[in-house]
């Protein structure tokens, strides 16, 4: 059985986890000790080591014959030098992984002022979040051009599901966006991404695919807020100007409401297809 190596042993690799056993042996990287029982419960061989320190990762040269990268990059700056030191130490040996899974970000198009986009839209990164995954996303290209492994993308808008919904804005109360000036977005449900990470493994395409990973409704911000409003019975949010919207609140929160952009996931349905159980959030809110 060939050998996955997980960077990145987080909810959405917990979730691919089922779906991954059955096909590959597991190694999971781990940070912390106390992460190791769960792990090998879930059917997947621990590996402590810190993405943050090099020497820790030595021992990934030629451990695996593919990788999934799901491990953000750090909180500041514009690189990713985690991705960095790891494709550094999976270079030191001749058996490098011939398959990478890597989940980025719709954040990496910038703002299209509500454009539709399908993934030859140039990159136009604009905060130094999105600029952090355009280098990851190049580091990843130049490697595996460099040494022929097959590389799948996939571009991931908000990550949701019955355990990951934004509820902590309705404790805030912080106000959205009229609905005449609102941004929109697309969504995936965590476990659809996690499908996908599994399909995009089983792949045997070559060379480099990007995918949209997202469901087939965009949203603006302000509508998906009032459905979850209506559907778990919370006052719905207020609305002001975009103007005064960006006055009230943070800057880390206004990077993600200032982006509008409407995503096509035809190459999605069409290349990975029976991935999306939640085509759209109507789907969860459904079940809620």
């Amino acid at each position: 059985m060939r050998t996955l190596l997980i960077i990145g042993a987080g909810d959405i690799a917990r979730r691919a986890l089922p779906l991954l056993t059955r096909h590959w042996r597991i190694i999971a990287l781990l940070r912390r000790p106390e992460q190791c029982a769960q792990w090998r419960e879930l059917g997947a061989l621990p590996l402590l080591a810190d993405l943050d320190v090099g020497r820790s990762l030595s021992r990934l040269a030629g451990l695996a014959d593919a990788v999934l990268y799901t491990a953000p990059p750090p909180d500041s700056g514009q690189h990713d030098p985690r991705l960095r030191k790891v494709l550094s130490q999976l270079a030191k040996t001749a058996s490098l992984p011939q398959r990478f899974v890597y989940i980025s970000t719709s954040g990496v198009y910038g703002n299209a002022a509500g454009d539709w986009l399908d993934e030859s839209r140039p990159l136009q990164p604009q905060s130094p979040r999105a600029q952090r995954r355009v280098d990851a996303e190049r580091q990843l290209r130049a490697f595996a051009m460099l040494h022929g492994c097959a590389l799948t993308i996939l571009r991931a808008p908000g990550i949701y599901a019955a355990e990951r919904l934004p509820l902590s804005r309705f404790a805030s109360q912080a106000p959205l966006i009229a609905a005449d000036e609102d941004s929109i977005s697309n969504h995936i449900h965590a476990d659809d991404l996690a499908r996908l990470c599994a399909a995009a493994l089983r792949q045997t395409r070559g060379g480099i695919r990007v995918y949209n990973a997202s469901d087939s409704l965009p949203l603006a911000v302000g509508e998906w807020y009032d459905k979850l409003a209506d559907t778990l019975g919370y006052p719905r949010l207020p609305r002001l100007s975009r103007a005064q919207v960006q006055q009230q609140v943070s800057p880390g929160l206004w990077s993600f409401m200032a982006e509008s952009r409407r995503l096509s996931n035809a190459r999605l349905l069409r290349e990975l297809p029976g991935c999306l159980r939640y085509p759209t959030v109507d789907a969860l809110l459904r079940e809620l």
